[in-house]
């Protein structure tokens, strides 16, 4: 039954070019150095997981589980030529750093004085930004994709990259979504870690797909423990939130208050996440979620939950699953507004800032929604079942439930 359903995963989704990254030459991580006169623009990041290491300078780290956790120093250089929202992969190695992403420096990290070290020499005005990647990503993947979003969204904030044990594989979606929970106490006190520097004054976390349940697991662990999450994290940010939407609604309450700003970026054409809900038994994903339709509407702008539609938003992207990468107008409002802790509601936000393409084509409301928070209404993206899906009600119910554990007797 099982290697049925992955079979059917197979066939639905067709297209594993998209999410495998195939095409590109594996084993990018060696450094290459940069020839007299090259004209790129480098990226610093630091890079932590739990991944295994490979033994192998080219690749670094594989798709397997370490119980201790790394950190490293790597520094990516992006060519001139290029088009906004994609990352030019060599297609040949090594790398030509005129044409193609290319790592340039590594550097192992032994201690948490070494790191933040790193940090007061790459501060960006004590900003902070934390990314986790999604399904299906090697570390290479991870790391060229954060040095395209730094880079096009010309965000000022250190980069951080929490990279955890992901097989790469089509049919590791069990493993990859495993691996995640494994790695939720180290992103956790990861967070903390960094919250503690002095010289941090605030952290925005943007997540990616199946990365969304590692980092909503470990700000919910960190509510739990403190009662809520830690002060400096300002911003949370949701790009294809691959979560049930129920358990995302209990995950979003035991995480305390104050809670982070909350910012959900969802495509009802996300294919991906179609096909997630089927392997899980025909569960809607929250990043499938439709922002026109009530009772969510409501209910999440009471929240506080800020949803922003894709649907409409085209990229080169056959999953639909990545738009808020690969789309330069969004990778540009994430730098400029949201890394700052603006809304992209308010009346300061003109059309000519790209809001109708954030928005779908529905910039009509905006000005409705001046200075609110755009509620993000959750709905089905698959075609009925029969099974029953939850309801608004039990949503509802979720998000505005006492913060205690309920016992299951009395």
């Amino acid at each position: 039954m099982k290697l049925l359903r992955l079979t059917h995963l197979a066939v639905l989704i067709g297209f594993l070019p998209a999410l495998t990254g195939c095409g590109h030459p594996s084993g990018v991580m060696q450094p290459v150095a940069l020839a007299a006169g090259t004209t790129t623009t480098q990226v610093d990041m630091l890079v932590a997981t739990t991944r295994q290491p490979s033994g192998d300078p080219r690749t670094l780290f594989n798709g397997e589980r370490s119980p201790k956790p790394f950190m490293t120093d790597v520094a990516v250089s992006i060519p001139p030529k290029r088009e906004p929202g994609t990352v030019q992969w060599p297609q040949r190695l090594p790398p030509n750093p005129a044409t193609d992403f290319a790592v340039t420096r590594v550097k192992q990290i032994d201690t948490i004085p070494e790191g933040r070290a790193w940090f007061r020499q790459h501060i960006e005005g004590g900003h902070a930004l934390v990314f986790i990647h999604g399904f299906n990503n090697k570390y290479e993947d991870s790391v060229f994709r954060l040095a395209q979003i730094v880079h096009d969204s010309g965000m000022q904030a250190t980069p951080i990259l929490f990279t955890w044990p992901s097989r790469a594989q089509l049919t590791g979606y069990e493993y990859d979504k495993e691996s995640t929970n494994y790695s939720r106490t180290a992103l956790e006190q990861s967070l903390r870690v960094l919250a503690a520097d002095p010289d941090v004054k605030d952290i925005t976390i943007l997540a990616h797909s199946m990365g969304t349940w590692l980092a909503m697991e470990s700000l919910r662990q960190m509510g739990i423990r403190d009662g809520h999450v830690n002060a400096k994290i300002h911003n949370v940010i949701l790009a294809s939130p691959d979560i049930d939407i129920q358990v995302f609604a209990k995950q979003f309450v035991e995480m305390g208050e104050p809670a982070p700003k909350f910012t959900i970026f969802v495509s009802q054409d996300d294919r991906a996440l179609a096909a997630s809900s089927f392997i899980t038994g025909n569960v809607s994903r929250l990043g499938a979620i439709d922002p026109s339709k009530e009772p969510y509407r409501s209910r999440l702008e009471k929240a506080g939950i800020t949803a922003i539609d894709l649907t409409k938003v085209k990229t080169e992207d056959s999953l639909h699953h990545g738009k808020f990468a690969e789309s330069p107008e969004i990778v540009q409002l994430i730098g400029q507004r949201l890394m700052t802790g603006q809304t992209l509601t308010d009346s300061n936000v003109s059309l000519g800032q790209g809001v109708a393409a954030v928005v779908g084509g529905t910039a009509r409301t905006v000005g409705a929604v001046a200075g609110a928070a755009v509620a993000a209404p959750l709905t089905i993206v698959e075609q009925p079942t029969g099974k029953p899906q939850p309801t608004g009600t039990q949503v509802e119910e979720d998000l505005e439930s006492d913060r205690k554990p309920t016992p299951l007797s009395r």
